[in-house]
């Protein structure tokens, strides 16, 4: 199980992407669309004063149950432990471990 801590910090950025999406992508369109050079600065400067939080980049994946961001199943939202312990109790139909 990962840290609780971890778990948190990574809910908070989640928020934060979600809270500030549209506000940023507004100034990347108005910072592409603008010829000057001055203005793109300045605009460039409001984007910097966003939370370092808020950018899509610093997520990353976690599992929903044991919080590991390491081993990650991006089809079940799952790391690898517990997509095999899953796996192996049969909560996931049409899963089931090779043998040959």
């Amino acid at each position: 199980m990962s840290r609780k801590s971890l778990i948190e910090r990574q809910r908070k950025r989640e928020f934060l992407v979600k809270k500030y999406n549209l506000r940023r992508q507004n100034l990347k369109l108005q910072i592409k669309k603008e010829t000057s050079l001055q203005k793109k600065f300045l605009l460039q400067q409001k984007l910097q004063k966003f939370p370092r939080d808020s950018s899509y980049v610093r997520l990353h994946n976690r599992c929903l149950i044991s919080g590991r961001s390491k081993g990650f199943f991006r089809d079940f939202q799952l790391s690898r432990h517990v997509l095999r312990e899953m796996a192996l109790i049969g909560f996931l139909p049409g899963i089931q471990k090779a043998s040959w």
